[in-house]
């Protein structure tokens, strides 16, 4: 897949998926804004991967701040091409009644409204380009609830109608919206997870989840012609017929 002038706005990008989808965005050719809020850990990744790389601190919970971002990724390079929902969290995992509601609303904050202000963001100068590619990282934790995840599975289940909704006002403006599920992957989030010792997800062994480059090189093929089958829908990475066609495995 040849991104070579195309644009591709990324959060949470200093680690784990998001890392993982600048590294593979920019072996294509893409330019790519990388936006998070650990501003030294971009600058490092962005000067890794030349100058076509932007480094943007950035907390998705501000619109303020995502808007921001992206004025200054069309300044650098003169549009959006594509939008990658990535930045998410997880902790502080608790039963619903022993948790903080300032951390539960942060969590949504961050996973929820955040996919919104991206969204909202980069949406007019998609509609004025008739065109664009918004993907946003969905969870199984969509569409079943997990112990101690409330929050989670209500960020992740609203981001998947998010979704669905967003494809349903733009594709008639040419604006591509999909879901990628990736199941368990192995970044920090997993070792949260693990040290929380609830619910079944953290009994999973480190050699269960996938490398971050899987879900990566799923979203490089979602740009291209055979994410038209998805639009509006959410990919899971579980799917082995998705795997094969990705080329993940033989």
């Amino acid at each position: 897949m040849d991104m070579t002038g195309k644009t591709v706005v990324i959060t949470g990008a200093s680690r784990g998926i998001g890392e993982a989808a600048a590294r593979v965005f920019a072996e294509a050719g893409a330019n790519v804004a990388l936006l998070a809020r650990s501003g030294d850990a971009l600058a490092t990744l962005a000067e890794e991967l030349g100058e076509g790389a932007l480094a943007l601190e950035c907390d998705v919970a501000s619109f303020e701040s995502v808007q921001n971002a992206v004025d200054e990724t069309i300044g650098r390079f003169g549009g959006v091409d594509v939008l990658i929902n990535n930045a998410g969290v997880i902790e502080p995992i608790a039963h619903m009644a022993d948790s903080d509601p300032d951390d539960w609303d942060r969590v949504i904050d961050i996973n929820l409204k955040g996919v919104y202000h991206g969204m909202r963001a980069v949406l007019p100068a998609m509609q004025k380009a008739r065109g664009g590619t918004i993907l946003t990282i969905s969870s199984g934790a969509a569409h079943g609830a997990l112990e101690g995840w409330s929050h989670y599975c209500v960020s992740k289940a609203g981001v998947h109608m998010m979704t669905k909704a967003l494809h349903k006002e733009e594709v008639g403006n040419g604006i591509r919206a999909i879901g990628l599920s990736p199941g368990t992957v192995a970044t920090e989030m997993q070792r949260e997870i693990k040290a929380s010792g609830v619910n079944p997800v953290s009994q999973l062994d480190w050699s269960d989840h996938i490398p971050a480059d899987w879900p990566a090189k799923c979203l490089l093929w979602l740009c291209g012609p055979d994410g038209d089958a998805w639009l509006g829908q959410e990919v899971s990475l579980r799917d082995e017929d998705v795997r094969r066609a990705v080329g993940l495995v033989a």
